[in-house]
């Protein structure tokens, strides 16, 4: 019997969050710099170590992974990862799931069901051709919507992810709720994180999701919802719609009290909290001792995870790291 993880501070971890590469096909300007510099294929862990170090978190107590990138469907043969991991579902894993931004989906909707996948976060923070080519830098949102009918199509539950940004897709929020809404969708809003350095100012672009709530609650009747996804999202049920709308605000409304995460890089290193550089090397482990390593690893890791993070955006401050949040894992 493994021992459970249970950080410093008294909490339970039970989510796992998993970035299978730090490569991306879009490159949206408050995640990325317009030319990145991406891992070599040489530093990041195989699938099959992926698989073994995601199996130890599960023997040890973890019931949610969530496969991320970067974009987790560009990484070659991923699907094997997601077949392999598929298998824990109900033996010991409760969900499995994965954030992607669908320009993939399409031709991988079908296959995640099969593996046990039953619910996916779509990134998408505009539906205007122009506002998201923007935002994307050169994106096409009528493929990303493909993608999301294809999932769908095949079964999944669809969550869309949006960045709420100021002067970019502000405008358009009340009707991309709307559009969820009627498409039977959750849509949960986000707060940009200053993580990672890019070409723009984030204080610029930074909309409180507190002004948001107080907006769309003009519009839509908000009933707030007790619902939790094992995540850090705050839920309100919109209307008598099956549609819920939740808000993850690092800034106005810090939600690390409860934290439940963890998160594994895809070139093996283990961060506590997105806030911090804080991390213990789980591939230099496994490949040096094995799974026991691994886990004397991870035992360090639930030591020294913060008790929450700092963030803070003004004018002209530095990011909160320099690591992007697609190393990180989105």
């Amino acid at each position: 019997m493994h021992a459970p993880l249970i950080d410093r501070h008294g909490r339970a971890i039970r989510y796992l969050r998993v970035s299978v590469t730090d490569r991306c096909d879009l490159r949206c300007r408050y995640c990325m710099a317009e030319k990145m510099t991406f891992l070599p294929r040489s530093a990041l862990l195989s699938l099959e170590e992926l698989a073994l170090i995601t199996e130890r978190f599960i023997a040890r107590g973890v019931t949610k992974v969530r496969l991320t990138g970067g974009e987790p469907l560009v990484r070659r043969d991923v699907m094997d990862l997601v077949r392999r991991l598929g298998r824990s579902v109900g033996n010991g894993l409760d969900e499995l799931t994965m954030t992607t931004n669908a320009t993939r989906l399409a031709d991988h909707a079908d296959t995640l069901v099969a593996a046990g996948v039953r619910r996916i976060n779509v990134s998408l923070d505009s539906r205007d051709p122009a506002t998201f080519h923007h935002i994307t830098r050169h994106g096409d949102v009528e493929q990303v919507l493909d993608g999301i009918a294809a999932g769908r199509a095949a079964g999944l539950r669809i969550k869309i992810n949006a960045v709420a940004l100021k002067g970019l897709n502000d405008a358009e929020l009340p009707d991309l709720l709307d559009w969820c809404v009627t498409q039977g969708h959750d849509l949960t809003l986000i707060e940009t994180m200053p993580v990672g350095h890019i070409d723009e100012d984030r204080a610029d672009r930074f909309l409180p999701l507190t002004q948001v709530l107080a907006d769309l609650g003009k519009r839509f009747e908000l009933k707030r919802d007790d619902h939790s996804s094992g995540g850090p999202a705050r839920y309100w049920r919109v209307g008598d719609s099956g549609t819920r709308l939740g808000l993850i605000s690092p800034l106005t409304g810090n939600f690390c009290a409860g934290c439940n995460r963890v998160r594994l890089t895809t070139e093996g290193m283990l961060y506590t909290c997105l806030g911090h550089d804080d991390s213990v090397d789980l591939k230099a482990a496994i490949r040096s001792g094995g799974l026991a390593a691994v886990d004397a690893a991870i035992d360090a890791a639930m030591a020294s995870k913060p008790l929450s993070h700092d963030f803070a955006i003004t004018p002209g401050s530095a990011p909160a790291h320099a690591r992007h949040m697609s190393v990180t894992g989105g």
